[in-house]
């Protein structure tokens, strides 16, 4: 709306100050003292430029709406937003998370998401947050890069909802038409005459290189004929330079080292383990679980239990309601040190540390002893799709009374687990391993595997924690017991 004309200090006014005289019988006579405001707007900046004009205005051409003179007028600057620009906040991921780091920039500025699509994930001490668009629209600007600390409720980035699809490919393929036309006009200016010019110095260099090397040899015979004379022994000793370089160099590429920053979720587990480390008094007892039982019922009834559920019938399940009964018989395990005292927690929430691609998380099973068999498989399976896509919620994770870790996936054959603060105790499960076993008066091979349970010894004593883990070994060696 606003254009300067060179060589004088016209200017043409906008239309908005133009609408002023449509009350007036001609625009060629205004003699009234007013105060002029012209508006222009840059959209690509959303910058808002006001020019104030005061004074007399002496005439105002029909044709060019320009008046003369305008010497008198004050230029103000201000950003503007539009209403079709919007600014997406870093969200409220949970009560104990204050901010993040910018993990990834799925859509970068200038191109369209649509209503609900990943366009950037913050990486948290506990999980990866997904920032999804709230409406359609080409996205601007990111007011974050990756790797950068944003806390929670800070701008992220901006969309413009009133662009389409299509104006953010054009926009997107403007850039490189650019380049291309810089391309050629720089191909151009290099004309047939210039490359012609510059090719017989070229040559010239190239006569004498040729020519130094013959008179070198006509001015050195001698070190022409010593080099003839050379026996092939000696020829064989001699070791080419570029061998050797190039040994040297794979020894180091060999040797080389690479310093790689810790993530947000493996530096919160290092210190949380450490911290159990400090503050528990953690001791470990050990038995070992005869599955031979356990293995008959899950070959029988696997498929049919899969043709039902929807889910395999796997080990866990069974382990998950042993516990359950276990800790409802020894309350004492379920409970936690608070200050000086001692709180005793009525539901059980089972927690399953699940290894991830960026680290150990440990997903809740909520009131796992009133779930059925399938109702854990089913959990279980969901939590787990959900850490290795990371996906996990800070409700997935949030709580917890006991855990139990399974290394036996791993091949782990034994192990001391490390208690998951602020619980007391944890279970730990290991592989299953064919081993010669004592029963009456024969010996027979049977599937054993080792349990272990690490547990705060300031809150349980050794009798509690013995008999709850042999409670756990009477479930799963005869899972009928679970029913009554």
């Amino acid at each position: 709306y606003q254009r300067r004309v060179r060589g004088s200090n016209r200017h043409m006014l906008t239309r908005q100050s133009r609408k002023l005289y449509k009350h007036q019988k001609s625009l060629s006579r205004v003699v009234k003292q007013r105060r002029l405001t012209s508006i222009c707007r840059n959209k690509k900046s959303n910058r808002e430029t006001i020019y104030l004009y005061s004074g007399s205005i002496t005439s105002l051409s029909r044709r060019s709406h320009a008046v003369k003179p305008l010497k008198n007028y004050n230029v103000f600057q201000r950003y503007y937003a539009t209403d079709a620009e919007i600014t997406v906040k870093v969200p409220t991921v949970g009560d104990s998370v204050l901010d993040g780091g910018l993990k990834t920039i799925v859509k970068g500025p200038g191109t369209y998401v649509a209503m609900d699509e990943v366009v950037a994930e913050i990486e948290t001490d506990k999980i990866t947050v997904e920032i999804r668009a709230p409406k359609a629209g080409v996205v601007t600007e990111f007011l974050a890069k990756i790797g950068d600390t944003v806390k929670v409720g800070a701008d992220l980035f901006k969309i413009d909802t009133s662009k389409t699809k299509g104006s953010a490919s054009t926009a997107e393929k403007q850039p490189e038409k650019k380049e291309h036309v810089k391309e050629s006009k720089g191909a151009k200016e290099t004309s047939p005459k210039e490359d012609a010019s510059k090719a017989p110095p070229a040559k010239a260099q190239k006569s004498d290189t040729q020519a130094a090397p013959k008179e070198q040899q006509a001015k050195e015979p001698s070190k022409d004929v010593k080099a003839t004379k050379e026996t092939p022994k000696e020829q064989s000793r001699e070791v080419p330079a570029s061998a050797t370089t190039s040994t040297t160099s794979n020894v180091a590429s060999e040797r080389s080292e690479r310093r790689v920053p810790m993530s947000r979720l493996r530096k919160r587990v290092a210190v949380r383990l450490k911290e159990s480390q400090n503050t528990a008094a953690m001791l470990t007892t050990f038995q070992e679980a005869d599955l031979h039982n356990l293995m008959e019922i899950r070959n029988r009834h696997k498929d049919s239990f899969q043709e039902k559920y929807g889910v395999k019938l796997g080990f866990m399940s069974a382990f998950v309601k042993s516990t359950a009964v276990a800790l409802r018989e020894h309350p004492i395990i379920n409970a936690v040190i608070e200050g000086d005292d001692v709180v005793y927690r009525d539901y059980i929430d089972i927690s399953v540390a699940v290894a991830s691609p960026t680290g150990l998380v440990v997903p809740v099973l909520r009131d796992a002893d009133k779930l059925s068999f399938a109702d854990v498989e089913k959990t279980i399976q969901e939590l787990g799709t959900k850490a290795r896509t990371g996906k996990l919620t800070m409700e997935d994770m949030a709580g917890g009374t006991f855990t139990i870790s399974n290394g036996g996936v791993y091949g782990s054959l034994f192990g001391t687990p490390i208690i998951n603060p602020p619980q007391s105790a944890i279970l730990g499960m290991h592989a299953i391993n064919n081993k010669p076993v004592a029963i009456g008066k024969d010996v027979v091979i049977r599937p054993i595997m080792y349990l272990a349970l690490t547990y705060d010894h300031r809150l349980i004593d050794g009798r509690d924690a013995v008999l709850f883990l042999k409670k756990i070994k009477t479930g799963v060696e005869d899972p009928v017991t679970l029913l009554f």
